[in-house]
């Protein structure tokens, strides 16, 4: 039995699944015994799902044995547990964002989601329709990149408005090959994890062959940094983390078997945001 306990978006919680999965990424016909406890921030779910259908593809039985009551009410809400065999519950509050397992075909599926369930939100700071329309882009690039080069099963997502808190957690899970590998492979490079991580966020940095895309994470990078969110990315072993106080970069025990990519959202923001672009100007934002 394995409990797992004080999941929020932190280094420290993301070594902890990365530890539930190396306990039990070799079993197989088992059944594998969860229990959650005190405190899971719902954007996880994504993180959550994917390890679990990692072990059920190995022909694991999952089986939660306990879950908080606090914890159960939100995951009922946002849809995860349906998936392993309880009945959803309405959100009343609007606070969740809902968890999918997405196919690689899915993308317009998930575009509409993004739309629906996060940009479009009244929580998050005024932005022009130009922004809108250039955020969304940014945040599809991320399946698309997921898609295309983590020869991953599936995609999983999952969000949380924390109102108390003042943010919206959205995350992006594959179970793929992750940036080191990827990044490596096309270049013929040997970069660890983190310097493949770092590469990857810059602008126009892409490992398509098209000379195309690469946009998506640096723009949310300034965007987040103007907004005073964070950007987090783990990927194989790599932890990277950005924020307005800069970069944080830091290795786990052992590695996550693909790519999560975590965007916190400050909705305490009073700006409203325009491009550059729309007000006669040549840069972004």
């Amino acid at each position: 039995m394995t409990q797992i306990s004080n999941i929020n978006n932190t280094f420290e919680s993301y070594q902890k699944l990365i530890n539930f999965y190396l306990e039990h990424k070799d079993k197989e016909f088992n059944t594998i015994h969860v229990e959650l406890h005190q405190w899971f921030s719902a954007n996880m779910c994504a993180t959550l799902g994917g390890i679990l259908d990692i072990f059920s593809d190995n022909i694991n039985t999952i089986k939660f044995d306990y879950i908080n009551p606090n914890i159960e009410k939100i995951l009922l809400k946002n849809n995860f547990l349906s998936n392993f065999g309880h009945t959803k519950i309405v959100d009343n509050h609007h606070t969740t964002i809902r968890f999918l397992k997405l196919k690689l075909t899915d993308g317009k599926y998930f575009n509409n989601y993004v739309v629906d369930e996060l940009i479009g939100r009244t929580e998050l700071p005024k932005m022009s329709e130009l922004v809108r329309e250039k955020m969304t882009e940014a945040i599809y690039e991320i399946f698309v990149n997921a898609q295309i080069h983590s020869e991953s099963k599936n995609i999983y997502t999952c969000g949380q408005f924390f109102p108390r808190e003042d943010k919206i957690e959205f995350t992006i899970v594959d179970t793929g090959i992750g940036f080191k590998k990827k990044v490596n492979d096309r270049f013929n490079s040997n970069l660890s994890s983190i310097q493949a991580i770092e590469w990857a966020t810059k602008d126009k940095h892409t490992t398509k062959i098209e000379v195309t895309g690469g946009i998506g994470l640096a723009l949310l990078k300034e965007f987040i940094e103007k907004n005073g969110g964070k950007m987090q990315i783990i990927s194989d072993d790599g932890f990277y983390q950005f924020s307005r106080q800069g970069e944080d970069m830091q290795i786990f025990n052992g590695s996550f078997p693909g790519t999560i990519v975590n965007l916190q959202f400050r909705t305490n923001d009073n700006s409203s945001y325009v491009l550059k672009s729309e007000l006669d100007m040549n840069d972004i934002f």
